[in-house]
């Protein structure tokens, strides 16, 4: 997993949607999500499915492809 690549997607797949809607959709705080959006953390697995469930794509291409 390449953590730059992952928070490049997060970020745009996010564009102009406030960080407050996507954590309360996928059930993580705002502060980690922006975490995740700048590659200091990575999600865990369950996570990993409610952020692909809401932005509409597979946790391999958001996470996994480079």
């Amino acid at each position: 997993m390449n953590r730059e690549s992952m928070a490049q997607k997060l970020r745009d797949l996010r564009g102009s949607i406030p960080r407050e809607t996507v954590s309360k959709a996928v059930g993580v705080s705002v502060s980690a999500l922006a975490m995740y959006e700048n590659g200091a953390r990575v999600p865990r697995p369950k996570i990993m499915i409610e952020i692909a469930k809401f932005y509409g794509k597979s946790v391999t291409y958001i996470f996994f492809d480079d």
